[in-house]
Order: structure tokens, then C-alpha cells, then sequence
């Protein structure tokens, strides 16, 4: 069964249309990922290419990233924001055998390559679609490592440390969605043999929904689907995992330097439970209420496999984390409240840069 569709009211076909939502019991299947190994088709994601003597350097101007010196067989995540500090792109980075990979959202590629090719100038890189060449496919569970072993394979470490893989590609390890999961990045004209060989290996076939739950589990946003037009880094935990504070010379630095020193995001990515039962549950871009009023908008919607009914969402800061919600709308509104552990603690100290201004304040 291919993915949902339907993650709206307009009936779009959803992000993951393209490959399967599940293989059979996606209930089993996020079990396996958690206690064994499962393998999940993300051929759909987005890849690109940089090669040419310039590609760290180059990238490190456009991404928010420090990548200037990523060694070869390291990775990171990045973003690409607009000059008001937005997200635009969100992309996985891995550096192997002097080319830098970077696997994007489904469709995002092409818009993204158009992006760099336009900052080229002098630059000595070769920016292009590699979608074609390579598919993500992604292993999750404790028994990942055995998994590889079986086939000649390594999981490396530590987080985002990658290595070629035998007949092309590369192996990398994520630190989410779950405990010991790697990426794949195989030649796609290969994809269906590596799916036979990695089942053969001991991961049980699964589709996105079981990964999307376990996503949504580990607190990982998704582009598209948990940020808006509006999304900063700081408001879904994308600092410091994607964003390196101490870097600048990048497109919307600016506000990302000013939210982190001077002040507090607008609004905070938290984890919803939902009291929804067997009852149609709210969708991406879905508003959240508190007494009447909008707070918020759900992002990523999953039934979990121990959680129930689970949701992302980007709610004002100001919402406390006992508040008693609504999510979703009509036949979709469900009862929500904040999981209080996907919430940071608030040690109440100011921000750096204002508390450095309340020191100078009282100096003078």
C-alpha cells in the first residue's frame, strides 16, 4: 500500500504517497523497530550532489551549518533560511569520497538546486540532481548493527558518521527515528535487490507510517509538515542539530543570532496526545484551540504503538504545558494535551545576549 493521502482538507495526496505506507500491520512494524530491525523504502526523499575543490567552503557560506571542514565520512544537518531567518530547505549532509550528499523532502531537490546553482559565481562546484541515481532506504532497531553485519556492513558512529558501501553508495548513521537506525544510500537501479537482501538480513519490511511514529516519538520535525511559511530554527528544535550558532555569512543569520541572544521564539514544537479513540484524527496544518481560541497548528499525526494517538504541533509559548486543547477541527477535533517531557525545562534565566544587557544596564 502506498502512502496516505489526504493530509489536508484539499485531498492532496500526502509527502510519502510515492511509497509504502505500511506492509501489512504498521502496528507490528513500529514494534520491530523498536525491538528488532525493520527496513523502510524512503526512495522518494530528494538527493544532490556537490562535488569540485570548493564544495566545504562553498557550502559553508550558504547553509546554516559549519561544514567549512566536515572530514570526509562526517555529516551534519542543515537548513537554508530566507533573509528573515524562515526555513526554506532542511537537508541531511554526509561527505564521502569528496562529494557532499545532501537528501532533502520529497520534491525539494530540483528547488533547491536551482538555489545553488544560482550562487555558483566563481566557485569551483558541480551541484546536481543525484535523485535519480541514489534511494534512501533506512534501517531502525537494535538489531540494525546485526542486520549490516549479515551483509558485509558496518554501522558507523558516531551520529551522522557515514561509509561507502560495496558496489557504490553509502551507509550512515541517524540518530533518530529510533535506537541504532542507519540510512541507506544504494543505487537506485539496486533498490528492490537491496530491500530482498536487507529482509533476507533480518529487518522486517515496513512502511512510513510505523517510521512517521517513530519520528514523531523522537521530537524530529519534518519540513512541510511540522513548520509553516513562518517557522524559525529555534521554535521546532532545529538548533543545535541543524543550525551552528557560532557561524554567520549565511542567508538569515541574523535573526537566528538575535532570537538566540536577545530573545525566545514565538512559539515551541510540542508533543500532543490526543484522547481521539477510534475517531478520524486531526491533519497537518489543523489549528489547535485553548478555550476557543487558535494557539497553534498540528504538524505530524501518527498512532503510535504504546503512545495511542500522537501529534505534533507548534503552539504559542505562552500556552502552559498543563492546558487543556483541541486539536483539529469538525469530526477531526480531538481533546490534546502537552506531553510535559517534549517541553525544555525554563531555568527562567534570560537569554545571553539580553542577560548581557541587564548586566550593563546595572553598571551604568
Amino acid at each position: 500500500m502506498t502512502g496516505p493521502t489526504v493530509p489536508d482538507d484539499t485531498g492532496t495526496p500526502g509527502p510519502d504517497a510515492a511509497v509504502p505506507a505500511h506492509r501489512g500491520d504498521f502496528l507490528a512494524e513500529q514494534r520491530a523497530m523498536a525491538r528488532a530491525a525493520a527496513v523502510v523504502d524512503r526512495s522518494h526523499r530528494g538527493v544532490l550532489a556537490v562535488a569540485g575543490d570548493d564544495r566545504l567552503t562553498w557550502l559553508h557560506l550558504l547553509l546554516t551549518q559549519h561544514v567549512s571542514e566536515l572530514p570526509d565520512g562526517a555529516g551534519t544537518e542543515a537548513l537554508v533560511l530566507d533573509v528573515n531567518g524562515r526555513v526554506l530547505h532542511h537537508a541531511v549532509v554526509t561527505h564521502v569520497g569528496g562529494t557532499v550528499w545532501l537528501d532533502t523532502e520529497p520534491g525539494d531537490a530540483p528547488v533547491l538546486l536551482d538555489y545553488l546553482e544560482k550562487m555558483r559565481f566563481w566557485s569551483e562546484v558541480e551541484p546536481r540532481d543525484a535523485t535519480d541515481e541514489l534511494a534512501v532506504l533506512t534501517v531502525v532497531g537494535p538489531d540494525t548493527p546485526a542486520v549490516l553485519d549479515r551483509m558485509g556492513a558496518a554501522v558507523p558512529a558516531p551520529a551522522y558518521a557515514s561509509a561507502a558501501l560495496p558496489g557504490g553508495g553509502l551507509v550512515r548513521r541517524m540518530p533518530w527515528p529510533g535506537t541504532d537506525a542507519v540510512d541507506l544510500l544504494v543505487p537506485r537501479a539496486d533498490k528492490d535487490a537491496w530491500l530482498a537482501r536487507l529482509t533476507a538480513a533480518g529487518a522486517r519490511p515496513a512502511g512510513t507510517m510505523a517510521f512517521e511514529a517513530l519520528r514523531v516519538e523522537a521530537l524530529a520535525p519534518r519540513l512541510h509538515v511540522d513548520t509553516d511559511g513562518r517557522t524559525i530554527p529555534h521554535e521546532v528544535g532545529w538548533i543545535p542539530s541543524a543550525v551552528h550558532l557560532a557561524k554567520g555569512c549565511y542567508r538569515g543569520q541574523e535573526t537566528v543570532a538575535r532570537v538566540a541572544n536577545l530573545g525566545r521564539p514565538p512559539r515551541r514544537m510540542v508533543l500532543l496526545h490526543l484522547d481521539a479513540g477510534d475517531e478520524e484524527l486531526p491533519v497537518p496544518g489543523d489549528p489547535v484551540f485553548r478555550d476557543g481560541r487558535a494557539v497553534g497548528r498540528v504538524g505530524s499525526v501518527a498512532q503510535h504503538h504504546e503512545l495511542g494517538p500522537v501529534a505534533l504541533a507548534l503552539v504559542k509559548r505562552s500556552v502552559p504545558v498543563d492546558a487543556e486543547l483541541v486539536a483539529g477541527v469538525d469530526q477531526r477535533a480531538a481533546p490534546a494535551r502537552i506531553d510535559p517531557d517534549s517541553v525544555p525545562p525554563d531555568d527562567g534565566r534570560p537569554p545571553p545576549g539580553r542577560a548581557a544587557q541587564l548586566r550593563g544596564g546595572l553598571r551604568r
